[in-house]
């Protein structure tokens, strides 16, 4: 069964950066498109960012220019480098398929919190 471990969250001050990282196992990594996505408080998840197995990426309008997803099939890690932090991108983030989870069997990680204040 799939398992996602992500961690890299953490408090930054807004224009800050920082880069989130998911480590998959239980999969053949490589094969699979993966994404990242967020939940704030009181709100439904929402995608973030994509990539495929091949290395195409897409992003929600909301954080185009300032996130970019990348992965490294040696390590079986998906990474979200975010630059530019804004107080609305305070959220719980989660990576997994670019399904929205529908591939995995909806098998969701703990998340890391990420918080934009100053």
């Amino acid at each position: 069964q799939v398992q996602l471990v992500e961690s890299g969250g953490g408090l930054v001050q807004p224009g800050g950066s920082l880069r989130l990282s998911c480590a998959a196992s239980g999969i053949i990594f490589s094969i699979y498109g993966m994404g990242w996505y967020r939940q704030a408080p009181g709100k439904q998840r929402e995608l973030v960012a994509t990539i495929t197995s091949g290395g195409n990426t897409n992003y929600a309008d909301s954080v185009k220019g300032r996130f970019t997803i990348s992965r490294d099939n040696a390590k079986n890690t998906v990474y979200l480098q975010m630059n530019s932090l804004k107080p609305e991108d305070t959220a719980v983030y989660y990576c997994n398929d670019r399904r929205g989870g529908t591939i995995f069997g909806d098998v969701w990680g703990q998340g890391t919190q990420v918080t934009v204040s100053s």
